[in-house]
């Protein structure tokens, strides 16, 4: 026989161990990943079989949690270098 108690404790301080509970809003699947980097669902998909954007799986679906975005995009930030005339270079 089967209780409430035994399906809430089934998974018990799965997300508490993670330090996430009730924090994680609504979950993006590829296309509006791909939608709000400005890229193809396909780019998306490469990125996700090659491990280089982070993302869950859940079930047999994939889908991205927008604040590791945001995190991840941060880290791809390319700081910008002086080059050029203001430097003292030429453009040549």
């Amino acid at each position: 026989m089967r209780t409430a108690g035994n399906d809430r404790t089934r998974f018990k301080g799965t997300a508490a161990a993670l330090g996430r509970v009730g924090a994680r809003g609504p979950l993006l699947d590829i296309d509006a990943v791909a939608e709000h980097l400005g890229v193809t669902a396909r780019h998306v998909r490469r990125l996700v079989s090659e491990r280089r954007i982070p993302f869950l799986k859940v079930g047999k679906f994939v889908r991205f949690d927008p604040g590791e975005l945001d995190v991840w995009l941060d880290e791809q930030r390319v700081a910008p270098t002086r080059r050029g005339p203001l430097a003292g270079g030429s453009w040549r």
